[in-house]
């Protein structure tokens, strides 16, 4: 899939099939992440690959807004350094993963933001790393409207050289 398919198809998945994601695919999600940009390079991420069910399951149920993370063949959980910039380049880090698992037909959907404390001694993550986010992996369990996104006018959210001129 190009990189422009996957951009405009990719959908939050929240139900997913019993089934794994293979080894090689996994692989490559987390090389993209480790790929992404960074503000002058410090990749300040960590990035956690959960399989085992039970763990994946437990992290479900510390994710108060993602409990369908249970459902999912893997999850990653994405823990990052206190910088200034560690926030966006961990964000970077994850859409990254989040489009390449897609373009592999692998769902997935981005479950908190930061405050998941109660993560870190699950997974054995030091005091001085946050935990960004938990991104469950896995195939859609029903088919995905593959381009069908509510999305405001591209009038309405881009400019052209000042404020209020649409970009059309």
């Amino acid at each position: 899939m190009e990189v422009v398919d996957a951009v405009h198809t990719m959908l939050a998945v929240r139900e997913f099939q019993d089934k794994p994601v293979p080894p090689e695919s996994v692989r490559r999600i987390v090389e993209a992440g480790r790929l992404a940009g960074s503000s002058m390079n410090r990749q300040p991420w960590h990035f956690i690959v959960v399989q085992n069910r039970e763990s994946v399951r437990q992290l479900g149920a510390l994710a108060k807004t993602g409990p369908y993370i249970a459902q999912a063949a893997l999850a990653i959980v994405v823990a990052i350094q206190r910088t200034p910039f560690s926030v966006s380049d961990g964000s970077r880090a994850i859409q990254s993963m989040m489009l390449t698992a897609w373009s592999e037909g692998i769902g997935s959907n981005w479950v908190g933001f930061m405050g998941m404390t109660e993560v870190k001694p699950v997974l054995g993550i030091a005091d001085e790393l946050d935990v960004l986010a938990i991104i469950p992996f896995g195939y859609p369990a029903t088919p995905v409207g593959k381009g069908r996104k509510n999305r405001k006018p591209l009038s309405e959210v881009a400019h052209l050289a000042r404020f209020g001129q649409p970009f059309q």
